[in-house]
């Protein structure tokens, strides 16, 4: 076998985190947009939702034109985040014009579709024997890419010259741009590379009568009903004790700790398997969610450390639901059973960030965050016949 260039990987990787800031550019200048352009609370749900319903109509497209076969998936990898990173960079000219904001947003996640899982298929063309911790490095690297952003806010901030809204998101741009660059100049197509297989709608009866493959995937809807709207509301939770730079820098690396989530998860996944390496991370989130009414009340060093010990686990379940699913699904439909998962996962986001950041308005936090631990238990519940 061909040994893989060192390169690779740290590419790969690299591109990924970069790419993948852009999911969350806008949200980390949310307080800048809404004082400058006189935008309500829950805009934030509303743009977050435009990125997440762009991630499931890009998903879709990319796998029925079977593009990433037809062209380098490196190109493709380069295309989508340059047109992102413009897509992004183009909200500074806006001027608040409502409209064209959830436009561009929709579009960003649109092309997300041909940042992550593309560089995914990049990397598992390079690396067939470790595609299992490859994966959690990878999805590590997309934690701490949407984190990115809250990153550049807070040292804006802790650096005594504050950056502009407008300096975030053509920094976060800048760094996709760049990531898009390195991959298409330093990761050439795998020699192993092979054409995908198209999507069959057999794949959905395969999730629903399917025990196992049903047990994992249910068990990535419960994940996803917590994962994206904790996300959203992590700044809500963080400024009732933090404001400006601390609250920035705690949001970052609330965030980051899903990274840890996913690499500390995958390095006990020999020892225990993925099954119950993803049911622990998922029912410690689900108790973090319950915990919150107390939490919330807590001195500041245990408030902070229950937000970090729910950041690392509510993503660090997240490459082992992925791996269970690959692994129980029949070998010649495993790539629509991926695609219809993730596409189902990524709808049902949509619902828990519409409810959760309307329903913060008027609803206080500590009632409302152990609602989201409803995602978490049914998901253990569905997800019992593997881990139990």
């Amino acid at each position: 076998m061909t040994p893989v260039p060192r390169r690779i990987l740290p590419v790969i990787v690299f591109s990924q985190f970069a790419g993948t800031s852009l999911w969350f550019a806008v949200n980390a200048v949310m307080p800048d947009l809404q004082r400058a352009w006189g935008l309500p609370p829950e805009a934030v749900g509303t743009l977050t939702s435009a990125v997440q319903l762009g991630f499931v109509a890009g998903t879709l497209a990319f796998t029925l034109s079977m593009l990433t076969d037809r062209f380098s998936p490196s190109r493709v990898f380069l295309v989508c985040a340059l047109l992102g990173a413009s897509a992004n960079a183009l909200t500074v000219v806006l001027d608040g014009h409502w409209p064209a904001l959830v436009a561009l947003r929709f579009g960003v996640g649109f092309l997300l579709a041909g940042i992550y899982p593309v560089g995914m298929k990049i990397a598992a063309s390079w690396y067939r024997e470790r595609l299992g911790a490859v994966m959690g490095v990878l999805i590590g690297a997309l934690v701490v890419g949407t984190a990115l952003p809250y990153g550049l806010r807070a040292t804006g901030f802790a650096t005594g010259t504050a950056l502009s809204w407008q300096a975030v998101v053509l920094g976060v741009s800048a760094v996709a741009a760049l990531g898009g660059l390195a991959t298409a100049l330093l990761v050439p197509d795998s020699p192993l590379r092979n054409r995908s297989a198209r999507v069959r709608l057999r794949a959905l009866d395969v999730i629903w009568h399917d025990r196992r493959v049903r047990a994992s995937v249910f068990g990535y809807f419960g994940h996803m009903w917590e994962l994206y709207a904790f996300y959203v509301l992590v700044p809500f939770i963080v400024a009732t004790r933090l404001a400006g730079a601390p609250a920035s820098a705690a949001v970052f690396w609330i965030i980051v700790g899903g990274a840890a989530g996913c690499i500390g998860g995958g390095l006990l996944v020999r020892r225990f398997g993925s099954a119950r390496v993803a049911a622990t991370q998922l029912g410690i989130s689900g108790a973090c969610c319950l915990a919150a009414p107390l939490m919330l009340a807590a001195p500041l060093p245990l408030f902070l450390g229950w937000l970090v010990l729910w950041g690392i686990t509510v993503a660090g379940d997240s490459p082992q639901f992925s791996t269970l699913t690959s692994q129980n699904a029949p070998p010649e439909i495993v790539g629509s059973v991926l695609t219809f998962a993730n596409c189902i996962g990524f709808s049902i986001t949509v619902v828990s960030i519409q409810l959760f950041v309307h329903a913060a308005q008027s609803v206080p936090l500590a009632a409302l965050l152990p609602w989201l631990a409803v995602g978490p238990v049914l998901g253990l519940v569905m997800f019992r016949p593997l881990w139990r």
